[in-house]
């Protein structure tokens, strides 16, 4: 009896297992779409995860792959999206390919291996191509960068937008975020925090303590407040132009579940676990907080960064090799490689490419990186003629070994100076500051 209430347990559990598993799908009658003139369009699901394929009747033989963004995992329908340089690259003579992939949420593990597995269905169907480019946006930027550390010999070059390349200190930044706001206006912090009152009468409380007048949030704020934008400025990414305008767009519009302007306090909802991840994936421990641009500590900041709630990582969470659900960029790249980030975004914060050239110079990589700031506020807003430029410039240095010019990342001085990420920047963005 014991055995075969044993053998239904496992059966039930393994049920339960596939259940949630199947819960994702893909609705086969969206996957169709018409081809550009002189190209031809597959599309079908392959292990799991809807595909789009698209090839030039004159092709170069150069395929250039897509990684979406972040889906939530309450989305059970999987989706697949065309590239965003289709056109062009169609004109051009190159074929793209972009994955559903068979699970939403940040998993970027499955991002990765169902890329590969379209790629090799892209074999199957069209041909091997002669050379292969990874592209992908927000989390598909962290897809892209994964998939060159860990199969280089695939990709000729590659080409993360708005990419979330610093991994797990993605996900710092929301905690640094929302445990400054309660340390600054409510004079304590707590991590989880409590879901049913934090964004209806915790965030209220720390929106009215750090503001200078009623209705003041998040532009006339009190000395307490100026702390917190100063704090949320050396966070994601130092002195920088454009941060500003950034910090009162993403605290007064984005709205992702409790109302416009709760974007970031909203994500400090999670309880830092993901769903298949052993344990927290954040933390703060060896954070030293800053109130404002100089680095020495003030006995203010020295009681704050005494004061605030420290959140050490589970050991298990970090893979520093092979896949995970988050696994870490180590910036140990072989190919070349071209990043794009607004200076203003706080999705994915700026600090994000900071930290991902950081990386690759401790492998003494520099010489295969380059990285490129734009004036804008949104997450991976970029203008059609911005992403077809470094896309060209990113395959002539492939091409002939030219490495184009980039941003200096590196020097803060740089960062900070009133015409950075002047540049590149080519057309409208939001809440762009005008150049000098």
């Amino acid at each position: 009896m014991k055995r075969l209430i044993s053998f239904m347990l496992s059966v039930l559990v393994s049920l339960t297992t596939w259940a949630n598993y199947q819960e994702f799908y893909v609705n086969q009658e969206k996957l169709p779409f018409t081809a550009l003139d002189n190209a031809k369009a597959y599309y079908g699901v392959f292990n799991k995860a809807g595909y789009r394929i698209e090839v030039p009747d004159d092709w170069n033989g150069e395929l250039v792959m897509w990684a979406h963004g972040f889906r939530r995992m309450g989305t059970l329908e999987l989706t697949v999206d065309n590239h965003p340089m289709r056109a062009f690259l169609i004109s051009q003579g190159y074929a793209w390919a972009a994955s559903s992939y068979s699970r939403n949420d940040y998993d970027v593990s499955t991002a990765v291996q169902d890329t590969l597995a379209l790629m090799k269905r892209f074999n199957g169907l069209v041909g091997k191509p002669s050379k292969a480019y990874m592209t992908g946006l927000s989390m598909g930027g962290h897809v892209s960068a994964i998939m060159i550390e860990q199969f280089p010999q695939m990709f000729a070059g590659a080409m993360p937008v708005c990419g979330a390349l610093n991994d797990y200190e993605n996900f710092d930044f929301i905690l640094d975020f929302n445990l400054g706001a309660q340390q600054l206006a409510l004079g304590s912090s707590i991590f989880p925090v409590q879901p049913e009152t934090y964004v209806t009468q915790t965030v209220p409380s720390i929106k009215q303590n750090l503001q200078s007048q009623p209705g003041g949030w998040p532009v006339l704020l009190n000395q307490q407040g100026e702390k917190f934008r100063n704090l949320v400025m050396m966070q994601s990414g130092g002195v920088r132009p454009n941060f500003i305008e950034g910090f009162i767009f993403w605290n007064s519009f984005p709205d992702i579940g409790t109302g416009p302007g709760n974007f970031v306090f909203d994500l400090g909802l999670s309880n830092g676990v993901l769903p298949r991840n052993p344990g927290i994936v954040a933390s703060n421990d060896d954070v030293i907080y800053q109130l404002d641009a100089d680095p020495t500590l003030t006995a203010e900041e020295q009681a704050f960064n005494d004061a605030i709630y420290r959140l050490t990582l589970a050991p298990q969470t970090h893979t520093e090799n092979g896949l995970s659900q988050v696994p870490v960029v180590n910036g140990d790249i072989k190919i070349p490689v071209l990043t794009m980030h607004n200076l203003g975004d706080l999705y994915v914060p700026f600090k994000s490419q900071i930290d991902y050239a950081k990386r690759v110079q401790s492998h003494g990589k520099s010489d295969l990186l380059v990285t490129r700031a734009y004036r804008g506020v949104l997450h991976c807003d970029f203008t059609a003629q911005e992403m077809v430029r470094s896309f060209l410039d990113l395959v002539e240095w492939v091409e002939t070994g030219n490495k184009p010019v980039g941003d200096d990342l590196l020097d803060q001085a740089n960062v900070a100076a009133n015409d950075f990420g002047c540049q590149f920047t080519d057309g409208y963005h939001l809440l762009g500051t005008p150049c000098p």
